[in-house]
């Protein structure tokens, strides 16, 4: 989970990634899959203080190349750890899908560019994340809504 809220990633690319594409000395995780078998985009992206620790604590007990491993397997999918996860927690209806939405969504309402987000989730261009995700952010739009004050029309002299 921490992974999935620290990148924006699918829960693929978490599921895919391997050790030798996280860097500690930069900083980064490498999404991408060298083979180049996915069709969707996966970034590069810096590994914040949550990732970092959540790394560093499982590198030392670390039984696979996966990142993600269970009794020194690859995970395969979460669904079941992600539907308990929802029931300890009392949520229902949330999909997994939606964490990488509310992280674009986050960044969009932080004052992120539209292209720093784009390149966080891996799209191919801008127009994939603008048709996504800018709709809910309307506050984009709030100096267009100043212009409309006709309240405040100065007189002509």
């Amino acid at each position: 989970m921490i992974l999935l809220l620290a990148t924006g990633a699918r829960v693929g690319a978490v599921l895919d990634l391997t050790w030798d594409r996280v860097d500690f000395d930069r900083g980064v995780i490498d999404l991408r899959l060298t083979d180049g078998l996915t069709r969707k985009g996966r970034a590069v992206v810096p590994m914040n203080r949550m990732a970092r620790a959540a790394l560093e604590s499982a590198y030392p007990a670390r039984l696979t190349d996966h990142v993600v491993e269970w009794g020194g397997k690859r995970v395969r999918s979460i669904r079941k750890g992600y539907s308990a996860a929802l029931e300890r927690a009392r949520m229902q209806g949330v999909s997994i899908h939606q964490i990488r939405h509310s992280v674009a969504v986050r960044m969009l309402a932080a004052g992120q560019s539209i292209e720093a987000v784009a390149q966080y989730l891996g799209h191919s261009n801008t127009a994939i994340t603008y048709r996504t995700y800018a709709r809910f952010l309307p506050e984009h739009l709030s100096d267009a809504a100043e212009i409309l004050n006709f309240d405040d029309v100065r007189r002509a002299k």
